[in-house]
């Protein structure tokens, strides 16, 4: 029952977005397994919950709409209690909300465009991450996801930025989420990337494209978790 946090500083770094594409993709996978997604919403926007509430939206992910300072500890323990896997779409602000919901992280995924302005943002997250872990009495994993990269090149400020955040030695998906118009639609009309049609052949090829993308980034988010797990099993064992 692992709990994924999404965390920035700022709105528009894809938080929501990756938190959404996560939370189908898991739900896809683990529909044969009898496998229950949490989708929790804490961010004052409630963009993934919109999009919950949209027709469309997988019959095994539950959505916790309005989670509060005061609500968002209870909200995790009983998805904690009930789901495989459970994701936490946080507000872009420091707040209580924030530091209490990474304080409960297995995992912390911090998206950020490939731009120096939001590169200093998710600095500001990881300190927030450091002091949460402070305040748990734990390390938390965190790791950063370049979003809405260009699907053609990959940008001289994104490589600069890439071998910024390696030589700090602060943990980089190899993925990236990349700018598609298949992402978009999905908070347009509800549904998941996979059961959204194309018109045209180019079309179709674009939403295969996205849930390929969807897929590599799921299995990423796993072998972290993994990782993770395997680690603390071999700290424990001395």
């Amino acid at each position: 029952m692992p709990t994924i946090v999404f965390a920035s500083s700022k709105g528009g770094a894809g938080k929501t977005t990756a938190a959404v594409i996560l939370a189908s993709e898991l739900a896809r996978q683990g529909a044969a397994k009898g496998i229950n997604i949490a989708l929790i919403d804490a961010d004052p926007n409630q963009h993934s919950a919109a999009w919950a509430n949209k027709e469309g939206c997988p019959e095994n992910i539950k959505l916790f709409e309005n989670a509060t300072e005061e609500s968002i500890l209870d909200a995790i323990d009983e998805a904690e209690s009930n789901a495989g896997f459970v994701l936490v779409d946080l507000e872009g602000v420091a707040s209580s909300a924030v530091i209490g919901a990474v304080s409960r992280a297995d995992l912390v995924v911090i998206p950020c465009q490939p731009s120096q302005n939001d590169a200093k943002e998710a600095v500001k997250t990881i300190k927030t991450i450091q002091y949460s872990a402070r305040v748990a009495g734990r390390t938390i994993p965190f790791a950063v996801l370049f979003t809405r990269l260009s699907a053609a090149i990959i940008t001289k400020t994104g490589k600069h930025l890439a071998a910024e955040f390696d030589g700090a030695g602060i943990d980089l998906f190899e993925c990236s989420l990349i700018d598609r118009e298949a992402f978009k639609s999905v908070f347009s009309y509800g549904g998941t990337v996979n059961s959204l049609e194309g018109s045209n052949k180019r079309e179709q090829e674009s939403i295969k494209k996205a849930s390929n993308n969807a897929k590599i980034f799921a299995e990423e988010i796993k072998r972290k978790l993994k990782n993770h797990i395997d680690q603390k099993k071999r700290a424990a064992n001395g």
